[in-house]
């Protein structure tokens, strides 16, 4: 969150115009609240659904209010980077750092990884990284002309 505040208030303000990532690390990072406090109100809406007071605790309108903020910032960086820069440029690093700074996020906050085992860490780890350079590949030679011809 630290490293989000610093990148709006001053990095953004000084080199949001000149580098495609200042605007996208901080839809990214801000992403990650976001998604985080969507799975804790999914939480929430399952233990509602099972008859427990949910709504008396404090923590429900917190998470709320976490994702109203956190979308609202995100749709507005996110619509200063394609004012900015080129979408198909935008898109691409969007969903990597996006994605990125997710999977960490349920990492560090969740333990998601604690339970599984070593070759269902490397398997996620092997595809996520093949999404990438997948991503890569495809927006890095979309100009090339390639034909069967000579």
């Amino acid at each position: 969150m630290f490293v989000a505040l610093v990148l709006i208030f001053i990095v953004a303000p000084r080199r949001g115009q000149t580098n495609i990532l200042i605007y996208i690390l901080i839809c990214s990072l801000i992403g990650a609240f976001s998604v985080s406090s969507v799975k804790g109100l999914g939480i929430a809406i399952k233990q509602m659904l099972e008859q427990k007071p949910v709504y008396r605790h404090p923590l429900v309108y917190v998470l709320v209010g976490i994702l109203v903020l956190s979308v609202s910032t995100q749709i507005n960086y996110l619509n200063k980077a394609l004012d900015v820069f080129n979408t198909s440029l935008v898109t691409p690093i969007y969903y990597v750092c996006f994605t990125t700074t997710v999977v960490t996020c349920s990492i560090i906050l969740f333990k998601e990884w604690s339970s599984l085992d070593l070759g269902d860490i490397i398997g996620t780890l092997s595809g996520f990284c093949s999404i990438i350079i997948g991503i890569f590949l495809l927006h890095a030679f979309k100009n090339t002309n390639i034909t069967w011809k000579k």
